[in-house]
């Protein structure tokens, strides 16, 4: 009886606590990611839910033998995550280290360097559209620097870069938050005896900073690199995917199939593919990134 009464009390406390995240848990994620799976099969303008023919795999056997555009989508996607990763990271660890020395203007550079992730990603997106189009281009009339004389938003190559250039920029402060942290609990005595025997900045940086602090370079991988394969803000209020589509993001090529197009039931395919290799990518540099932090 003893037990039972505390069964039944065990599962009460756990059904009022749990019970309502569980069942917005399942409402706002679980549900629709189901229902992805049946509308992928079907070919719906995303309006008329009468409207949802089901068409099997068509839509599966469309993106993978005959969508162009969804696979230079994803190969742009690719190198734009590849790049700008590597980028934000070295930069937020150079301005870390840099900032972890005992400037005067310490605080202040912290605080300009962290402001540009609080800025939303469309708004900063058009931010920086006009200073490349207008802002570098009064720099070049002026200067005759041909790197402000470039038509940043025009071609493949500098639109590419713009984007990188934008997204490395909003990123980077939030990212140098987290090793400053992490620099921050590194221990004084190790470093100083390693300076002691002659440690140079560089074996410093290789064999102390980068081992003590892997698990937030692990959270820094992470994070950029999720937010760099889901981008789309910026590509919207920056290039819009051109010139023509070649710079198209993943994710902006299934919101211009599902709702431009209104091609929903193709969209939502390409989507469930996004989604699988989001998790492929960033499972595997979690765990591959893990590897290091035990070894270190």
């Amino acid at each position: 009886m003893k037990k039972t009464l505390r069964f039944r009390r065990g599962w009460g406390q756990q059904i009022v606590f749990l019970g309502p995240c569980l069942l917005f848990f399942t409402t706002i994620v679980i549900i629709p990611f189901a229902l992805g799976f049946y509308y992928s099969c079907t070919d719906w303008n995303g309006l008329d839910l009468d409207k949802a023919v089901w068409t099997g795999a068509a839509n599966w056997k469309r993106i993978f033998l005959s969508d162009d555009k969804f696979w230079e989508s994803m190969l742009f996607t690719l190198k734009f995550t590849a790049i700008s990763v590597l980028i934000t990271n070295v930069l937020a660890l150079f301005l870390a280290l840099l900032l972890m020395k005992p400037l005067k203007s310490q605080k202040i550079l912290r605080t300009v360097f962290f402001m540009p992730n609080i800025i939303g990603g469309i708004l900063l997106g058009y931010i920086w559209q006009f200073i490349f189009t207008k802002g570098f281009a009064t720099i070049g009339e002026w200067t005759g620097i041909p790197f402000f004389e470039l038509p940043w938003l025009g071609t493949p190559s500098t639109g590419f870069w713009g984007l990188v250039i934008v997204f490395v920029w909003q990123t980077s402060g939030y990212m140098m938050v987290i090793y400053i942290a992490a620099l921050a609990g590194t221990p004084k005595d190790l470093i100083e005896a390693a300076q002691i025997d002659g440690a140079r900045p560089n074996q410093l940086l290789r064999r102390i900073y980068i081992p003590l602090i892997m698990p937030a370079i692990t959270i820094c991988l992470f994070l950029t690199t999720s937010n760099a394969f889901k981008m789309f803000d910026l590509n919207l209020s920056l290039t819009k995917g051109g010139p023509g589509t070649s710079t198209q993001s993943l994710a902006y090529n299934i919101y211009a199939e599902a709702l431009v197009n209104n091609r929903y039931g193709l969209g939502t395919a390409k989507a469930l593919l996004f989604f699988l290799a989001v998790s492929i990518i960033t499972i595997t540099q979690v765990w591959i990134t893990k590897r290091k932090e035990v070894s270190a």
